[in-house]
């Protein structure tokens, strides 16, 4: 049970303080709750409400990283996936993925050949914690025939065959991040969403307290940790000023988006492919989802002002473009765009579009600041299970203590969600037993306001068809103002006219 209770995480001293409720956070509070500590973890809006929601939902196995021979992110994320495929069957599944090959630079038989010989052999005795029958299949190298069998759009010409590995497909990373939530609290943790961190109270120079208010009730909290770490993700550089001073090494970020398109998936694989005239490797990737296309990924610097929703409409236009380029056969165009689903990512530089490629830990104490306060910047969703593990590593050693290794209690069993292409002929047919689930999911899942549920509990909102037809009989089911309701599903414009 995940219990918003300010006042009692006031009474009770904790081990450390989180702020930020996105993976990173909750893995953090995941892991040192796990080890018998007791982190208080504080979220100024509602659980993975930004970026965390927005991922691309895959859980990769490295593969790209033997191109630039990095062995060991390679290894890490072969073991994270694993631990996700076995940790959480019921939300991460093995998913197929196909790359055309050419013969054009590293896309060759061969090439492929050596990638799936030494992504085997570095990866022995790791992707085996998936558990049984949950390990990906080893990557082989299609033949010609075979790749047009599984994307007949391939066609004939220049094509040598297809490389297909397995990465992890999340369904529902809400529904993942919250259930890791829900093993956090069941190990000891305690979760606080819109709740806001202020400031610290320091003595002799180290952390005794972080400061925070509950922005629900306006009261001032004070949460007693000799610990705090900022794991607030694109805020983490205002956090880290407010807590302590600038950290311009947090401060770069670029803005990353896909885009949920309502046209026939291609394959049912998801597919790589390579933009024409595009510079350098770019491709993209092809992810089916339900009935329709996750498609992605497109970076544009984040400096200036920003819409409204964060992308503006020529960027979508030339992220369309490069799609109609890879992927003709898909017939994209503006009018079959669900949602853009955006967020900031940690960039290389200021201005920059180019993401950031490695996990940053940083202890203030180093630079000046406070004993006791570290920052975190984390890349990958993957594989932020096992930067918590170095945080605390990191942690515990400059405390001169020892890190207990990881036991705690088993996952508690999941949480029953109805999915999201079962909700609305639930609400039909049974609208007082969803009612009567829905206030059972409010009560135990730290629900305040409508979008915290269809949203960031569910999947019920992500596609605006659906959510615009469904938000109507939900409220009314719930006692919600349907006004209210369809303001929080961020529907796009028309959609609540259409509800077709």
């Amino acid at each position: 049970m995940i219990a918003r209770d300010p006042a009692a995480a006031a009474r009770a001293r904790h081990d450390l303080a989180i702020v930020g409720g996105g993976f990173f956070g909750v893995a953090l509070a995941l892991e040192a709750a796990r080890r018998g500590l007791r982190p208080v973890l504080v979220e100024r809006g509602d659980f993975g409400g930004e970026t965390s929601w927005n991922s691309q939902r895959i859980a990769h196995g490295g593969l790209r990283y033997l191109q630039s021979l990095d062995l060991a992110r390679h290894r890490e994320s072969v073991g994270e996936r694993a631990w996700l495929l076995g940790s959480f069957p019921d939300l991460v599944e093995p998913l197929p993925c196909l790359m055309p090959l050419t013969g054009v630079g590293l896309r060759r038989p061969w090439a492929f050949r050596l990638a799936f010989a030494a992504d085997a052999a570095l990866g022995a005795g790791l992707a085996g914690g998936a558990g049984p029958g949950r390990r990906p299949p080893r990557g082989r190298v299609l033949s010609p025939a075979e790749t047009r069998e599984l994307y007949p759009a391939a066609g004939r010409r220049g094509l040598s065959g297809g490389a297909l590995w397995h990465d992890g497909r999340i369904r529902r990373p809400q529904r993942l991040l919250i259930e890791m939530l829900h093993w956090a609290c069941a190990a000891g943790a305690t979760a606080l969403n819109y709740v806001e961190a202020t400031g610290l109270r320091l003595e002799r120079g180290r952390v005794a307290a972080l400061a925070a208010r509950d922005l629900e009730s306006g009261v001032e909290l004070e949460l007693e940790a000799p610990v705090a770490v900022n794991c607030a993700g694109p805020w983490a550089a205002p956090v880290a000023a407010r807590l302590d001073r600038e950290a311009p090494e947090l401060a770069a970020h670029a803005l990353s988006f896909n885009l949920l398109l309502d046209r026939p998936p291609l394959s049912r694989a998801a597919l790589a492919l390579p933009v024409p005239g595009a510079a350098g490797r770019r491709s993209l990737f092809l992810l089916p989802w339900e009935d329709g296309v996750l498609a992605g990924t497109a970076e544009v610097p984040c400096a200036g002002e920003r819409p409204p929703h964060g992308v503006g409409e020529a960027e979508v236009a030339v992220f369309l473009d490069e799609l109609a380029r890879a992927a003709p056969a898909l017939g994209a165009g503006p009018e079959h765009v669900l949602r853009v689903l955006w967020g900031r990512v940690p960039a290389r530089a200021p201005g920059s579009a180019e993401p950031a490629t490695r996990d940053a830990v940083l202890d203030h104490r180093r630079r000046g600041g406070p004993d006791g306060l570290w920052s975190v910047r984390g890349v990958k969703l993957t594989t932020c299970r096992a930067v918590a593990e170095r945080t605390l590593a990191r942690i515990a050693r400059s405390r001169r203590e020892r890190l207990t290794p990881a036991a705690g209690p088993a996952r508690p069993a999941a949480a029953a969600v109805p999915a999201a292409e079962e909700i609305g002929a639930l609400l039909a047919r049974e609208p007082a037993g969803v009612a009567a689930r829905l206030r059972e999911i409010t009560a135990t899942e730290a629900v305040r306001r409508p979008g915290d549920l269809l949203l960031r509990r569910t999947d019920w909102g992500l596609d605006p068809r659906r959510a615009a037809r469904i938000a109507g009989p939900l409220a009314r089911a719930v006692g919600w103002d349907e006004g209210e309701t369809l303001r929080a599903l961020d529907l796009p414009a028309g959609a609540a006219e259409a509800r077709r």
